[in-house]
């Protein structure tokens, strides 16, 4: 088909075929063909769609019923859990738990923005409070080491969990504190007392208790 339209074209000028107008259709042809060839392999492989790369994310553990109800139970019916299982590598299932704080779009703040936060613990089917940060850190014994002695209104909490010792929980003060230069305060279980403490800020050194604000042995600062 390519050598009779090449013909035609050449006719239509003497009525004779010429030889050098064939020739330069044929390179012409090899041209348009090799470029459209090229053309044509550019998007062979298309770039995934934003909304592929997420349906290739694995899902999130689903907050099993039981456990969300004791975060309610704990918190009230605006609870959210962030972590549970083992946390304390004790064998005993926790889960920590928050109010969270919705972010405006001109904070610019890492971590999770809570108003309350707990760490509940399953004690022989019942689910119990172990640990509360409110307007300040306390455990069953009073106040944890570091506490600000200033009401805090609002913190960032940020969590990792390690698997030899578990679940470290770092909160910084944002709301109600003269300083918004602060470092935050670790929190991790100790197993020789087997209840959740502050650690110093080498996070080597778990801190005692208080049991009224008047003597916490060390300030944040």
């Amino acid at each position: 088909m390519m050598e009779k339209a090449a013909y035609n074209v050449a006719r239509c000028s003497s009525g004779k075929v010429m030889p050098s107008v064939h020739k330069t259709l044929a390179v012409q042809l090899v041209f348009s063909a090799a470029m459209m060839f090229a053309l044509s392999g550019c998007g062979d492989t298309p770039a995934p769609k934003p909304a592929e790369q997420a349906l290739s994310k694995p899902a999130e553990p689903a907050v099993p019923a039981e456990i969300q109800a004791a975060a309610e139970g704990s918190l009230g019916s605006e609870t959210t859990v962030l972590a549970f299982g083992d946390l304390a590598k004790t064998g005993t299932q926790q889960a920590l738990i928050a109010n969270v704080v919705p972010k405006t779009p001109k904070e610019n703040i890492t971590g999770t923005i809570v108003s309350r936060a707990a760490i509940i613990e399953n004690q022989n089917g019942q689910w119990m409070q172990i640990f509360l940060c409110d307007e300040y850190l306390k455990n069953s014994k009073g106040y944890l080491g570091l506490t600000p002695l200033q009401s805090v209104s609002a913190w960032r909490i940020q969590h990792e969990q390690d698997p030899v010792t578990g679940l470290t929980v770092y909160f910084t003060p944002v709301k109600g504190m003269p300083d918004a230069h602060v470092l935050p305060i670790a929190l991790r279980w100790n197993p020789k007392v087997k209840r959740y403490q502050s650690l110093d800020r080498s996070y080597q050194q778990f801190l005692t208790e208080s049991p009224s604000l008047s003597n916490i042995r060390t300030q944040l600062k």
